[in-house]
C-alpha cells in the first residue's frame, strides 16, 4: 500500500468491485488471490489494493490505478443563505421532492396543504417526507442489481419524520384534543421509505423514471414480517397478529443500509414516541422496565397523536395500534405490545415490489441509526455495525452465523432468511489503552437483576426491576443487556462507514450536551462559549456539544474479531473555539471547522470520507454542510490529554487521529440536515439528502425557508442582508444530485 503521511493523506483510485470481479472471471489465475470476495466495502480485502485480509499479504496498489489529491477543490465558504452553496466546479440539481409523483397518472404536487388532503392513500404513489438514509443499486439489463450500473438505477430513500405544519392547508389541526383523521392518516403515508427508478440522460442528469414498474411506498400501513428468533413469541403478539409472525408499517426510518445480495436496510430510530399509553396498569415488571429504558410513555399521548383519532370508516384500525395501553382482555385484544414490534431493521428487496418486508429480529432492538456492512468475503460471516442514536447509548455488531456464499448475491429476503435470522449480537466496550472489546450478549445469564432501570437517553435511574428471563432478551431488551454486559454508553452514536482501503470502522458521535463526566473515548465537556480570554469557556451549552468521529481496526482486520483498537478521528469545533486547545482537539480551521457530525460515508470509487453535519449549536454562523476528508489510519496521531476541569469533567487522555485533507463541499439551506449520501457506481455523482427546510418556521405566512424555490424576484435569500425567503413558497425536503461541470470523478 502506499505510504500516508501525517501532512497530506492520500488514495488510490480503483475499479468498483463488479470490474474486480469481471476481471477475476477474464483472469482465472487470479482465483487465488479472490478468494470468492464480494466487495462491499471490501476493495481492499480483494487482495488488490493493499492490507489484504484473511491472511494475504499488501500489495503496492491496484493495477493501473493513479494517486489522486481526493479532495481537489477550494472549501465552500460558511453560508447562512436559504440556498445549497456548492464548491467552485460543482452543480448540483433538485432530484425528489416532497409530493413528487411517482406513478402514472398521478399529478403534481401543489405543496399548499390541498393535496391528498380527503384522499390521504395517494401518497403511496408521492414522495415522503425528511429525505434520510438512502443507496443506489445499479440496475442492469435483465433487471437485477449490477453494482457496476450507473446510468440506470433503484434509489432507495428513507422518509424519516414529517414537518407537520406544511403538510396541511393550515397546519395540523384537532378538536378537543382529537386528530382529524385525514391528516393523520396522510402523515401515516408519508413516513416510511420510497423506491424510484432513475435513470441518467446524456447531458449527466438524473431523473426519476415515473411510470417504473419498481417504484413502490412503503410506510406505516405495509404490511411487514417479524423474522429470525421472535417470530411468534407473546411479546410480538398484538390484535393485528395474534400469532405473533407480523406487524404492521414502519416508522421514523433515519440512516439505512445495504446487503452484499442486493437489499436495503432501513433502520427505525425514535420510533418509541410515536406510541401513547391510555392505561399502564396490569403491565408486569419486565415490561415496565423495557417502557422505561426505551422510552415508551406510561401516560399521554404519542408526538403527532395518531392515536387519538377516530377510527369511524377505516379499515384495520390504523390509529388504536398507536395506543400501547392495556384495554382488552388479552394481547391478541389490542396493542399492548405495539411497541415491541418496532426499534428493528427492516430488510426490503427493491428489485421485487410486490415482496413483503421482514423485521430482522436479530439485530437486535434499539433506536436504529443504520447498519453498515463489514469487509465480505467467502467462506467468513457477515458482519453489519450498528448505532444506538441517544445519549449515553451503544455501538454494536452482529455476526451471521452462515458464511457468506457468493452464490447468494441477488439472492433477495430469501438469503436474508440465512444471514440475518441467526447470529451473534455484541456490544463495543471502548477502554482507556486505546483497545476494546465485543462483549456478546449471549453470554448475560438468566436471572440477572438489574434494580434500577436508567431512562432512554439518560443516566439517571429509577428504582424498577428487571430480570434475564430467556435467550430471546438479548433481541427483545438489547439495550438492557447491554447495560448489564457493560458496554460504554457513547455519545449519541449515529451513522457509521466501513473504510474500503483498508476495512476500519468510522461511527459519528454526533453531540451530548448531557456529558458532564468525561471517559478516554468520549473525552469533552466542555461550554460552547466564551466569556473571557482563559481561551476554556464558561457559558452556553455544556457538555460535548460539537460532537466527534471515532473510529476502530478490528484485531487481525477480521470483521468478526471479539477485539480492536481504537482512535478519534475527528473533533467537531465551532469558529470561535479555532484557538481553544481542550475544544478544536483536531486543529481545524475556517476551511474545515464544523460541529455535529451526522452522515457518514466512503465512497467506494475513490475511498473518500465524505461527513455530513446535523447541527444546532453553530447554526448562528452556517447552515449545516458536507465536508470531504482524505482518511488515515488507527493509530496515526498521538495521545493527548484533555482538561475539561472548568466545565466539571475533570481530565482524561485519549488517542487522536491525524487529520488529513478535510475541505467543505456543500453548504445547505436555512434549518436543514445534510444527509443520506449515496453515489453512482463511477463516482460521477452523489445522491444527497437535504432534510426539513424551514422545520423552524411557526407561521405558515413567514418561512424561515423557501427552498428549493427562488425569492420572486430571483435567486436565493440571505436573511443576514435582510433577504427573506417567498413567503408563498413552502420548503420541502429533496434529494440533490452533486456532479462536477466538468463531468468528472466527485472529489478528485
Amino acid at each position: 500500500m502506499s505510504s500516508i503521511t501525517k501532512k497530506e493523506l492520500e488514495v488510490l483510485s480503483s475499479p468498483t468491485f463488479q470490474q474486480i470481479i469481471n476481471h477475476h472471471l477474464e483472469n482465472p489465475s487470479r482465483r487465488s488471490i479472490l478468494k470468492g470476495s464480494v466487495g462491499v466495502a471490501a476493495l481492499g480485502f480483494l487482495g488488490l489494493s493493499g492490507c489484504g485480509g484473511g491472511g494475504d499479504g499488501a500489495v503496492a496498489s491496484t493495477p493501473g490505478a493513479t494517486q489522486l489529491n481526493a479532495v481537489g477543490f477550494s472549501s465552500t465558504p460558511l453560508s447562512i443563505a436559504d440556498s445549497v452553496q456548492v464548491a467552485e466546479g460543482y452543480q448540483f440539481q433538485v432530484l425528489y421532492k416532497l409530493g413528487d409523483p411517482i406513478a402514472s397518472g398521478v399529478s403534481e404536487y401543489m405543496n399548499d396543504g390541498s393535496d391528498a388532503a380527503n384522499n390521504p392513500s395517494e401518497f403511496q404513489f408521492r414522495s415522503g417526507d425528511h429525505h434520510d438514509g438512502m443507496y443506489f443499486f445499479g440496475l442492469g439489463a435483465d433487471n437485477t442489481w449490477d453494482p457496476e450500473a450507473g446510468d440506470r438505477g433503484l434509489l432507495v430513500i428513507n422518509h424519516e419524520a414529517i414537518t407537520e405544519l406544511f403538510l396541511h392547508a393550515n397546519g395540523p389541526t384537532s378538536v378537543a384534543g382529537v386528530r382529524d383523521s385525514n391528516e393523520a392518516l396522510k402523515e401515516m403515508y408519508i413516513h416510511g421509505v420510497s423506491v424510484v427508478e432513475v435513470r441518467r440522460g446524456s447531458d449527466g442528469q438524473y431523473s426519476v423514471v415515473q411510470n417504473s414498474a419498481f417504484n413502490r411506498r412503503i410506510h406505516t400501513l405495509t404490511d411487514m414480517e417479524i423474522s429470525g428468533p421472535l417470530r411468534g413469541v407473546a411479546a410480538m403478539v398484538t390484535k393485528y397478529s395474534t400469532n405473533g409472525t407480523r406487524t404492521r408499517g414502519t416508522i421514523n426510518n433515519c440512516a439505512s443500509g445495504y446487503t452484499p445480495w442486493g437489499t436495503y436496510l432501513t433502520c427505525e430510530e425514535n420510533w418509541a414516541g410515536y406510541f401513547g399509553n391510555s392505561n399502564n396498569t396490569g403491565r408486569s415488571e419486565n415490561d415496565q422496565a423495557s417502557m422505561r429504558r426505551y422510552g415508551v410513555r406510561t401516560s399521554g399521548n404519542g408526538r403527532e397523536g395518531w392515536n387519538t383519532a377516530s377510527e369511524v370508516g377505516q379499515v384495520g384500525e390504523p390509529f388504536s395500534r398507536w395506543n400501547v395501553g392495556i384495554v382488552g382482555a388479552t394481547a391478541a385484544d389490542d396493542y399492548r405490545n405495539a411497541a415491541f414490534t418496532y426499534g428493528w431493521n427492516v430488510e426490503i428487496d427493491p428489485f421485487r415490489p410486490t415482496t413483503t418486508p421482514k423485521k430482522r429480529t436479530a439485530m437486535g432492538r434499539f433506536a436504529h441509526e443504520g447498519a453498515w456492512v463489514g469487509p465480505v468475503e467467502a467462506g467468513k460471516p457477515v458482519v453489519f455495525y450498528m448505532g444506538c442514536d441517544s445519549r449515553y447509548e451503544y455501538i454494536y455488531k452482529f455476526v451471521s452465523t452462515a458464511n457468506w456464499d457468493p452464490a447468494d448475491m441477488n439472492g433477495g429476503l430469501q438469503s436474508g432468511d440465512k444471514y440475518l435470522d441467526f447470529g451473534k449480537l455484541y456490544v463495543a466496550k471502548f477502554d482507556a489503552d486505546f483497545t476494546g472489546d465485543w462483549l456478546d450478549l449471549a453470554t448475560v445469564a438468566n436471572g440477572t437483576m438489574i434494580t434500577s432501570v436508567r431512562g432512554s437517553g439518560s443516566l439517571s435511574t429509577a428504582a424498577i426491576n428487571y430480570t434475564v428471563t430467556d435467550a430471546n432478551e438479548q433481541f427483545l431488551n438489547t439495550r438492557l443487556l447491554a447495560d448489564i454486559a457493560g458496554g460504554t454508553p457513547m455519545d449519541r452514536p449515529e451513522w457509521g462507514g466501513v473504510n474500503p482501503r483498508n476495512g476500519e470502522v468510522y461511527m459519528t458521535l454526533t453531540n451530548n450536551t448531557s456529558r458532564r463526566v468525561a471517559d478516554p473515548a468520549n473525552p469533552r465537556v466542555y461550554f460552547d462559549r466564551d466569556d473571557d480570554a482563559d481561551g476554556i469557556g464558561d457559558s452556553g451549552s455544556q457538555g460535548n456539544v460539537n460532537g466527534h468521529v471515532i473510529r476502530w481496526k478490528e484485531d487481525g482486520s477480521e470483521p468478526a474479531a471479539t477485539g480492536f483498537e481504537w482512535d478519534i478521528y475527528l473533533f467537531g469545533a465551532e469558529d470561535d473555539d479555532i484557538n481553544n486547545p481542550n475544544v478544536n482537539l483536531s486543529g481545524l480551521t475556517e476551511e474545515n471547522v464544523l460541529s455535529s457530525p451526522d452522515g457518514l460515508w466512503f465512497s467506494e470509487k475513490t475511498g473518500v470520507l465524505y461527513i455530513q453535519t446535523d447541527d444546532g449549536a453553530f447554526t448562528d454562523t452556517t447552515n449545516c454542510m458536507l465536508v470531504a476528508a482524505v482518511p488515515g489510519e488507527v493509530g496515526d496521531g498521538e495521545t493527548v490529554t484533555v482538561d475539561n476541569t472548568k466545565a466539571g469533567g475533570g481530565t482524561v487522555s485519549t488517542r487522536i487521529g491525524t487529520v488529513g485533507t478535510l475541505r467543505r463541499l456543500v453548504v445547505g439551506p436555512r434549518d436543514c440536515e445534510i444527509t443520506g449520501l449515496t453515489e453512482s457506481p463511477d463516482g460521477k455523482a452523489l445522491f444527497i439528502n437535504i432534510q426539513h427546510p424551514g422545520e423552524d418556521t411557526d407561521d405558515l405566512n413567514a418561512p424561515t425557508s423557501s427552498w428549493p424555490y427562488a425569492l420572486a424576484g430571483g435567486g436565493f435569500g440571505n436573511p443576514a442582508a435582510g433577504e427573506m425567503p417567498n413567503a408563498g413558497s413552502r420548503p420541502r425536503s429533496a434529494t440533490i444530485v452533486l456532479t462536477r461541470t466538468d463531468g468528472g470523478v466527485i472529489g478528485q
